[in-house]
Formats: C-alpha cells, structure tokens, sequence
C-alpha cells in the first residue's frame, strides 16, 4: 500500500491490513470535506509566502476539480492508497509536480481529519435539522387538523383521563424542540476550527488559523493546539448525543402507533399498502416500518455509550482508536434521516378513528372532569374525591364527554403557535444558510 509518509521499512501486512481496518469506506464520507479543507489550507499559505500566488491559483482549480468529481459519484481511492488525504495529495502531485507535494506543509494527517470530521459533521447537522423541520411542521399540522379527536389517555397503560389526537401529535412536535435545543449545541461544539494544530501542538510556520477560521464558515477556532486534538471524540460523542434525542422522540412515537394500530386498541389504521401482511395469516397489517424505525433509532441511542467507552481514559494527545468512532456514527446519519422519511409517510397518510370516547369503556376517563366539577360547585376537593369513588364502587357513576379545558398546553389550547416560535428560535440562532455561503464562496475565489 502506498503511503505518503512511509520511509525506508515496511510495516507488516497483517499489521497493515488490521490498522486501516475499514478506514477507506469511511474516507469516502470525507472526500468532499478534505477538499474544501485543502483549499482553505492552500489560500492561507499563499497569503503568508508559503505558496507563490499562481502555485496557488492552480491547487485551487485542481482542487476544484476534485471536489467536482466528488459531488458527481464518480470518484474513489484506488486500490493501494492508504486514506483520503493521499488519494488528494497524490492527485495533485500526477497534475501539477511539486506543487502538489507542497500542500502538507504546516498540517498534520491529525488536524487534517479533524476538520474532515468537523465539516463532515455540521454537514450532517445541517441536513438533519431540515428533516426534523420537516417532521415537526407535519406534526403540529396533523395536530391541529386532529385537536378535536378525543383519545384516552393512560399512566401506567392504564386507563387515566381524556388527550386528543391534537395533544398527543402535538407533543411529540414539542420533543423535537428539545431535540433540536441539543442539536444546536453539537452544532455549535462541532463549528470550532481544529485546522493548524498540526499533530497536536501547533507549528513553527507562521500560518493564520483565524483566515482559514473565516474561509471555512466556521463559528471560531479550537484555540489551544492540544484541546483541538482533544475534542476529537468530543465532538462525535455530543453529536452522537443530539441524535440519540431525536431518536429517542422518533422510537416512542412509533411505539404509540404500534400500539393504537394494535385490534385492541384500535385507534389508528394506515393504508394497506403502508402495512405489512404474513404468510399464513390473511387478516394481518404489521406496523413493520414503525417497528424498524423503534429498531432503527434504539441502536442510534446506543451511540454515544459506545463513544463515551472507545474514549474512555485516554490520555491528551492523538490514538488510533479514535479511528474507529466513525464507522457507525457516520452511516447513523442517512439512518436517522431515513427513519425521519418514513415516519413522515406514515403519519401523512395515517387516518384517526372518531368518538373513540363515546364508547361506555372509557367512562372512568372522565372520572377526574366530575370530581373538578363537584369542586367548582363549592365541594373540597378530598369529598368530591371520595364522593365520586364510591359512586364508582357503587356502580352508578355517571359523567358527560364534554370537556372544557384552556389553560395552555390542555386540549383546548394546543399552543400550537408558541411551540412553532420555539422551534423557529433553535432554527434561526443556528445561522445555518451563513455556512452555505461561505462555502460557495470558498469554491469561488
């Protein structure tokens, strides 16, 4: 295998074979972020006389190029290269001789990655946050179009008092509020610039960090060298966190489907072709793709104890066992973002069933609204408790389905409006279309 760095010796094939490991699949994350870290990189060291002006007009067209191919499909490390950082490198070296070679100076394969990861994260963020956009906007349209559905409301899966269809969508739309209040904090760990600190402590050449800072859209530096290279694994653990969040709301919200889908409760129903059938038994419609996506994001849950143990007691510094963080936190992504998808198609299409709480099973639903009407009448709460239980033990209990709740949050009062001004807030303190400019910028100096 070629590598850039080797001298003299070889290292062992077994040893080779086991520490690249699966490093090159998961190099292809990062190609088009290697690239843009280049070409800031590049830009820097002409501006401070380490690359003449027309040696870096031409690595930024040939970088350009790369970059191009990338976002096309069409490009791969070969066969022998050892990483993403060489396939670039080796590239520019075939097209432009040793101008080529000059693009390491002042990095290090270590600072290198990080700004890979960094970028290849807020990409990432950025691409999720529009999903969960769009969950939440369907969500609290749904719930609106549904806030005057009565459902039965249960603690301990059993019987408790009067929701909504309105108030139950409506809560998973506030989650995602949460969820993304802790997304926007990875966003803003992750938006720190590694670039510069080389190997882990600086370098003696006279780079400007805070330029490639700027060229990259990047919020601010990781300012110390060596906590730069300690926030690797940091970075991917409080991300990994903010997406356990997300999945978290997406993996209770499918368990309540299964369960109100489920003959005996019987709340919801789903087209045919949204359901799944079995082999033997003609009436079936399995809820499958709410089951894989509890599946789906259970294990993305997993995610940041796995992380939290590969980085646990390691000392400052750079160890190649934060090689293996990437390779299943970088698939979770498009895995989230799927299970986004789908619980999108699922709950467009999902149709409510009405009067659910006229049915005579539910009376004890609306056990708590006669109670609070004794005690609006004058009655002390603890009587009018005691009163209703023994008119229940007693078997003549008698209630209304007409419910009167305002204050916010209740049935009556959705919220929906403040919630949507909640999220928007999260959303916009993000700055997320800044980035995007700054990038298209990048590619067009």
């Amino acid at each position: 295998m070629s590598k850039l760095w080797q001298k003299n010796s070889k290292v062992a094939t077994a040893v080779e074979k086991f520490t690249i490991g699966n490093d090159q699949a998961m190099d292809k994350y990062l190609a088009a972020y290697d690239v843009l870290g280049s070409i800031a990189h590049t830009t820097m060291l002409s501006e401070v006389g380490l690359l003449t002006k027309e040696e870096q007009v031409q690595l930024k067209a040939a970088l350009v190029e790369i970059y191009q191919t990338i976002q096309k499909g069409d490009f791969n490390l070969e066969e022998g290269v050892e990483d993403i950082h060489s396939q670039v490198e080796m590239l520019l070296t075939a097209k432009l001789g040793d101008i080529g070679k000059k693009i390491h100076s002042a990095r290090s394969r270590n600072d290198q990655v990080l700004v890979d990861i960094k970028l290849f994260l807020r990409a990432e963020i950025i691409s999720l946050t529009t999903s969960v956009e769009t969950l939440f906007k369907l969500l609290q349209e749904k719930s609106e179009a549904h806030k005057s559905d009565l459902l039965p409301g249960y603690t301990h899966l059993q019987l408790a008092m009067p929701s909504s269809f309105g108030l139950w969508l409506g809560a998973y739309a506030e989650s995602l509020v949460d969820d993304m209040t802790m997304l926007q904090a990875a966003y803003k760990v992750v938006n720190k610039n590694p670039l510069g600190s080389a190997a882990g402590y600086g370098s003696s050449f006279p780079i400007n960090r805070t330029r490639t800072t700027e060229l990259l859209g990047f919020d601010t530096l990781n300012f110390n060298v060596v906590y730069a290279q300690m926030g690797r694994g940091k970075a991917e653990r409080v991300t990994a966190m903010a997406m356990a969040n997300i999945a978290d709301t997406l993996s209770r919200l499918s368990m309540d489907a299964c369960l109100f889908l489920n003959q005996n409760f019987g709340f919801i129903s789903f087209p045919e072709e949204l359901t799944t059938g079995s082999s033997i038994m003609p009436h079936k419609k399995n809820p499958d793709v709410f089951e894989l996506i509890r599946s789906y994001c259970n294990r993305i849950k997993a995610l940041p104890n796995e992380i939290m143990m590969m980085t646990t007691n390691l000392p400052s510094g750079y160890h190649r066992d934060l090689q293996l963080l990437k390779e299943h936190l970088f698939p979770a992504f498009t895995q989230l973002k799927n299970c986004i998808e789908m619980a999108c198609l699922m709950i467009e299409n999902m149709h409510v069933k009405k009067d659910l709480l006229e049915d005579p099973k539910y009376q004890f639903l609306f056990s708590v609204e006669e109670v609070n009407k004794l005690v609006n009448a004058g009655t002390p709460f603890r009587d009018a408790y005691k009163q209703v239980g023994l008119a229940i033990e007693a078997g003549n209990f008698t209630y209304s389905t007409q419910l009167a709740h305002t204050h916010e949050g209740s049935i009556g009062n959705l919220c929906t409006a403040q919630i949507a001004s909640e999220m928007k807030k999260v959303l916009d303190s993000m700055e997320i279309v800044k980035v995007d400019k700054q990038i298209q910028l990048l590619l067009n100096i």
